[in-house]
């Protein structure tokens, strides 16, 4: 059976990059952790919505925190698997060097989400669904049709790696190959839309790169060694296996603690999820103390939690390591880890959706969300049909986008893929402040 092999999978080589350099003080692994903390689109994550929009609570996990947070448990994942593979991977390649690469994956993994989370995506795609804007898509081709009606975060999130921070059109950040490679947990392209019928916006199958970056798809996926699928298809690089857990375990667990603070949640329904995920690595002596706060108890809580999750996931990886390497490992790590963990995994996550996603607060939140996007498409979308003749509003609307650094041209779709560039990489606050403005309720907004 083919399989891939790490010599590739690990390569140091740069996407774009018109020299190679090293130093004694960063690996190249390192680098990519530090090109991708300084970008502008990093610094965006700080005010975007992890799960709670618009929210004014300080201790909310944003996207930026929350992708601190998985970076960490990520590079623990990745140094503790590498050293349970140490004898097949290459000589030149410390468990510390895999650490970093998937380090620096798991820090990008939400870059190219919108504003206001799942809500921001759904809110997009409904509007190029909506039968009053066919005419946007008219000259569209299916694949480019899918794309705009199935804007998919990560997908944006390999078009602002690879083309748009840094070197534009030019290697973008000029990234390593392994760490895009870790980075892509979908590597292949949308679907059509006929293909997934009338499935709803918030159900459509997940991709990881639109039509415009399919040739730096392949070149990354035959760099790395890749097994081919179909077309523009391929397995995921077996570190993505890693970054997925460390988003996993993240979300489910640790994003517990908000709906704590916002009072969506109390402690007391959260503890017994963690000590059923804790199995025999003890009882945190702070459970005991009279004088412990919540905030003191489930933060032990956590570390017990996450230490066990890091052994046994560590372990699957390297159990499954031939079937990972042969792309052949069907669903998640956590899934081949002991039975409890699955199904600890699945509480915390069924406790969220069922006191947290549906709460009445949250969901008035994400209408607002919803109608801050619509209403900026409804002002910029249209302003993306070739040879148009703007009025006096489309006028200074396009000196809006122009101030963001779209250029639009002849090409329709290229177009309209500049204005979800701009619209993606906005702050929640951004984009509800320049809705409001759009509908002539706020002066001043820039």
């Amino acid at each position: 059976m083919t399989q891939m092999r790490w010599l590739e999978l690990l390569s140091t080589v740069r996407l774009g990059s018109k020299k190679q350099s090293s130093e004694q003080a960063r690996s190249p692994f390192h680098k990519d952790y530090d090109r991708i903390i300084f970008s502008q689109s990093f610094r965006q994550l700080n005010r975007k919505t992890q799960v709670h929009p618009l929210t004014q609570h300080d201790g909310i996990h944003t996207r930026l925190t929350h992708s601190l947070e998985v970076s960490c448990i990520g590079r623990s994942l990745g140094m503790l698997a590498a050293e349970k593979i140490k004898d097949h991977l290459p000589v030149w390649i410390s468990p510390a060097d895999v650490g970093a690469i998937i380090q620096a994956a798991c820090l990008a993994h939400d870059i190219g989400n919108p504003p206001f989370g799942h809500a921001g995506e759904y809110a997009i795609r409904e509007w190029f669904d909506d039968a009053s804007h066919t005419d946007f898509l008219k000259d569209l081709n299916d694949h480019q049709e899918a794309d705009v009606r199935q804007f998919e975060g990560n997908a944006q999130g390999l078009r602002l790696l690879t083309k748009i921070d840094y070197h534009p059109h030019d290697g973008g950040m000029r990234l390593t190959f392994a760490t895009l490679g870790a980075y892509l947990k979908y590597p292949w392209l949308s679907k059509t839309i006929e293909s997934q019928g009338n499935t709803p916006a918030s159900q459509r199958a997940k991709f990881g790169c639109y039509q415009a970056e399919k040739e730096t798809l392949k070149q990354i996926a035959e760099q790395l060694g890749l097994l081919q699928l179909g077309d523009y298809h391929y397995c995921r690089h077996p570190l993505t296996y890693l970054l997925e857990a460390a988003d996993d375990m993240c979300y489910a667990l640790i994003d517990l603690e908000d709906g704590i603070i916002l009072n969506m949640l109390n402690y007391e329904e959260v503890e017994p999820i963690f000590l059923a995920l804790i199995g025999d690595y003890g009882i945190p002596a702070e459970l005991n103390m009279p004088s412990s706060t919540w905030q003191q108890k489930i933060a032990a809580l956590r570390g017990r939690v996450m230490k066990r999750l890091v052994d046994e996931v560590t372990t699957a990886f390297a159990k499954h390591h031939y079937e990972i390497l042969s792309g052949q490992l069907k669903g998640s790590l956590l899934q081949y880890c002991a039975a409890d963990i699955e199904i600890g995994i699945d509480k915390a996550k069924n406790l969220a959706r069922e006191k947290i996603f549906e709460h009445p607060q949250k969901s008035g939140l994400e209408i607002i969300a919803h109608q801050s996007l619509q209403t900026i498409l409804d002002a910029f979308v249209p302003l993306t049909m070739p040879n148009k003749t703007l009025s006096f509003k489309e006028q200074r609307l396009m000196s809006i986008l122009n101030r963001f650094g779209a250029q639009f041209h002849d090409h329709h779709y290229d177009n309209i893929m500049q204005v979800l560039d701009i619209v993606s990489k906005f702050s929640d606050h951004q984009a509800y402040n320049l809705a409001q403005e759009l509908k002539g309720n706020k002066v001043g907004f820039f």
